[in-house]
């Protein structure tokens, strides 16, 4: 697998107002920036969970075969036209992260019911973007090594479970990876 680690959590009963929602959007591209190593290591996925549901799966797959409608984006892509349209794309701050994938013949990706999620380390889709009104946050990290997956994970739920209706409660995901190991954070 390309980035062969994933954790994940929930924060339920999440209340936001202008200046939690910026804070939370700000932590993690702070985190992006330091500890994830500008998104080699690891990349932080935020979903709203009430617009989505599990089952999820990570998987590698041919860009051809990953379509979505990215973050700030209202038309559909292919992964690699995504890729061709940031490159091009000179004011875009994701510019700077498409090496990361994109000379790898497979692209990693957070899908639910083969609706996509997530293109870690890259962007998020617009269909579970998190606003000031969620409630129910899914928080997913892709990454290159596990401690380093588990500590932003525990940054971001710390940071933010204080916000829960039921404060610093989190709820874990179990996560299967395919030698059947499980993994709870």
């Amino acid at each position: 697998m390309i980035r062969p680690y994933v954790v994940c959590a929930v924060l339920r009963g999440v209340t936001f107002d202008e200046a939690r929602y910026n804070s939370f959007i700000y932590l993690q591209n702070r985190l992006h920036q330091n500890i994830c190593r500008r998104r080699t290591l690891v990349a932080i996925g935020t979903h709203d969970l009430d617009t989505i549901e599990g089952p999820f799966a990570y998987e590698a797959l041919p860009p051809s075969e990953i379509n979505f409608v990215p973050l700030k984006q209202t038309r559909n892509f292919r992964a690699d036209e995504l890729m061709e349209f940031y490159k091009v794309k000179s004011d875009m701050k994701l510019k700077k992260f498409l090496h990361i994938i994109e000379d790898s013949p497979v692209f990693p990706g957070i899908f639910f019911c083969r609706t996509v999620l997530s293109l870690p380390p890259i962007i998020n889709s617009s269909h579970s973007a998190v606003t000031p009104k969620t409630r129910n946050v899914f928080i997913e990290c892709t990454a290159m090594n596990l401690t380093k997956a588990n500590m932003v994970l525990n940054t971001m739920v710390t940071m933010f479970s204080v916000y829960c209706e039921r404060k610093f409660e989190v709820e874990p995901v179990r996560v299967t990876y395919s030698d059947l190991k499980s993994c709870v954070p």
